[in-house]
């Protein structure tokens, strides 16, 4: 069992948490599972209150199901700044909410939690924000969530290699000891949803 104070908190943030960020929080939380990596908790957020309360949209929802996610317990909810210092990865899926966040951003600390999600992805790694964004699927059809899922597919191997290199690194001598506002900190890899 892991320990809450040696917990890596991630969360994924869009525009109203019913399509992007869902997909990756869930798709994230199934990858370090498969790794078999024990110390990682992923949730979702959207940067608006238009979908709080929510479920996912139901595009999303058939594109995970199909690929043996299940969504139905995912919940839209709004970003809330306290959790600037209570995560340890802010990925945003696209350009608006990166700028948004870099905004919002209390202290330079905080700031520096905040990548794109696509800046694992090796084909876009070194390439500007402006050029690492999903675009947003609700206002297409099946085959623009599609693209979500492969977009967000290709960055979950270097997301997973990064999750590991941070828990390794607390469990040395002298390594961040975060504290923890997850009521279930004691679970191996877990979403929200």
């Amino acid at each position: 069992m892991t320990s809450p104070s040696s917990q890596y908190r991630i969360i994924a943030v869009c525009t109203g948490n019913i399509c992007r960020s869902p997909m990756a929080e869930l798709m994230l939380a199934e990858a370090i599972a498969a790794d078999g990596l024990a110390g990682a908790v992923v949730d979702s957020a959207g940067i608006t209150a238009y979908e709080v309360g929510r479920p996912i949209d139901p595009r999303a929802a058939r594109k995970l199901t199909a690929n043996g996610i299940s969504s139905e317990r995912h919940v839209a909810r709004e970003w809330d700044t306290r959790w600037f210092h209570n995560r340890d990865l802010i990925l945003a899926l696209d350009v608006d909410h990166f700028g948004w966040l870099q905004q919002a951003a209390p202290d330079r600390e905080s700031g520096s939690k905040i990548r794109m999600l696509r800046s694992f992805d090796p084909a876009v790694a070194g390439k500007d924000p402006l050029d690492q964004g999903i675009d947003d699927p609700w206002y297409g059809g099946h085959a623009d969530f599609d693209l979500t899922w492969d977009l967000i597919r290709a960055a979950l191997p270097g997301i997973v290699a990064h999750v590991r290199t941070e828990l390794a690194r607390r469990q040395r001598p002298g390594g961040q000891q975060p504290g923890s506002d997850q009521p279930n900190a004691g679970q191996r890899v877990r979403s929200k949803s």
